[in-house]
């Protein structure tokens, strides 16, 4: 006896006309075919809505790296900002967060299995600056504390390519049992290692402006982002460290990457998680984009993808900002940033505030390009572009202290967004320098504490309006305000 799955769909006909004995009479066949159709048409649903509801990102390999609602972070997430305050620094204020120093503290306090350091350099005592600065000793506690954790769990150190002269700390460390990795960058993209955060136990993280310098602690201001009990975003800035540690020991970039360090969280398809409390869409970019490997956004994307995005205001607060390869030769323009705050400001009338730092190392090229920016302001065309210069204070015993007493600060917020990162605003740290930052969207209409946003903004606005803040325009004589060196004088 022939099966109904043995015969062709188009003899149907001829067996239901067959006056021959079958186990296919009409209405049995046609029960099947409906069951076979039915089948047919669940599973065709449930294939489009795998493909709908499971986003995927295509490893280097050519793998998948698939998200499943199983794999959605599921962690209670707390995010903190933290800071350095200069000593001698005061404000009129509420807008106060924990120390950059008791935040290290705590994280080395609480960390259990391991931890893992990107970092630019390390002098993190007096010895290293060769100055004899009571405020050191926060930076020597630290030094002394990460010694004894280095005895205990396993602690990993991916640095800069250090000279000679910088190598005391490290030494300390690796002879307590740290294992340390210098990064060639030099070699490898012309730049250098400019990150700086942390990893810890798998599930904390702090990233943000300060080195490890004990400057960072007590003389320059800085700020940042601790994240606890995040083991999701611990993994994923976990990646961007396991390419700095493999690049210590490696020649040349991969490319493309190994697919163990793809991500699938970028500006397009941010991680979902629980911050505070608040629904939050949170991913970590990375520079320069040869260190990015596949889903990874680039630095300079993402702070194009911020600036675009917002609709009211965008207030960005760095050390340095400059539409040039800073450390090119020959003289290199570079305007993706500069152009786009010029855009929002002009299509959608964007509020647009720069906070930049002067001090005596400030690049004198840097402010004709910032009153530049300063002149797109005019109330009856609605154009809006502001520039103030912060200013630290320094007292005659503090200008002993080789640079130190400035603003290092390196984040930008919006009405939408915080982003707060460890690179300066120039192009060299986009094109070949290793920064990193974090990105949070947690501008929900629900929530109980103020979001991270809101928090920044305030930063930011307390900042703004200090008196340590001074108007930039035509007018301003910033060799006098800047105390700028004799010899960059003339240049300004």
């Amino acid at each position: 006896m022939n099966r109904m799955s043995d015969i062709p769909y188009e003899k149907m006909a001829d067996v239901e006309s067959s006056n021959v004995e079958s186990h296919l009479k009409p209405q049995k066949y046609y029960r099947c075919l409906l069951i076979v159709t039915c089948l047919s048409t669940v599973l065709l649903v449930l294939f489009v809505l795998q493909t709908l509801l499971v986003p995927t990102a295509t490893s280097s390999s050519g793998l998948k790296v698939h998200l499943s609602i199983r794999d959605t972070c599921t962690d209670p997430c707390r995010i903190v900002l933290v800071e350095s305050i200069p000593e001698g620094l005061e404000f009129n204020s509420s807008a106060t967060h924990p120390s950059i120093y008791q935040t290290w503290l705590n994280l080395i306090s609480d960390a259990q299995s391991s931890l893992d350091i990107a970092s630019f350099y390390w002098t993190l005592t007096n010895k290293d600056t060769g100055t004899h600065e009571p405020t050191a000793d926060q930076g020597e506690r630290i030094l002394q504390e990460l010694a004894q954790l280095s005895q205990r769990i396993s602690v990993r150190i991916a640095v800069n390519k250090q000279d000679s002269q910088t190598q005391n700390d490290l030494q300390l460390l690796i002879d307590s049992g740290a294992d340390v990795r210098t990064v060639n960058m030099r070699q490898l993209t012309s730049g250098v290692l400019h990150t700086k955060f942390w990893v810890v136990d798998k599930k904390h993280i702090y990233i943000g402006s300060a080195n490890m310098d004990w400057r960072s602690l007590t003389q320059v201001k800085e700020l940042g982002a601790a994240v606890y009990d995040c083991s999701c975003l611990a993994s994923d800035l976990g990646k961007i460290f396991e390419a700095y540690w493999f690049l210590g020991q490696s020649k040349t970039i991969p490319a493309p990457w190994p697919s163990q360090y793809a991500t699938a969280y970028n500006k397009d398809t941010p991680m979902q998680l629980s911050l505070n409390g608040t629904d939050s869409g949170v991913y970590l970019s990375s520079s320069p984009p040869s260190l990015c490997a596949e889903g990874r956004t680039s630095d300079l994307q993402s702070i194009l993808s911020v600036i675009n995005d917002a609709q009211k205001f965008v207030y960005i607060a760095v050390m340095n900002y400059l539409p040039t390869m800073e450390f090119s030769t020959p003289k290199k323009y570079w305007a993706d940033i500069d152009t786009a705050l010029r855009r929002v400001a002009f299509e959608r009338r964007v509020r647009v505030r720069l906070l930049i730092s002067c001090w005596s190392s400030s690049s004198p090229v840097m402010f004709p390009f910032l009153r530049s920016l300063a002149s797109v302001h005019d109330t009856k065309s609605k154009l809006d572009i502001e520039v103030k210069i912060f200013i630290v204070p320094v007292s005659p015993s503090q200008k002993e202290i080789p640079f130190a007493r400035v603003n290092h600060n390196k984040y930008m917020v919006t009405d939408k967004v915080a982003y707060i990162g460890t690179s300066n605003w120039s192009g060299d740290y986009f094109v070949n320098t290793a920064g990193s930052a974090l990105v949070v969207n947690q501008t929900s209409d629900q929530f109980v504490v103020l979001t991270v946003q809101q928090q920044l903004q305030a930063v930011f606005e307390r900042d703004w309006d200090s008196s340590y803040s001074t108007w930039l325009n035509h007018d301003t004589n910033v060799k006098d305000i800047c105390r700028i060196l004799p010899s960059q004088q003339e240049e300004l």
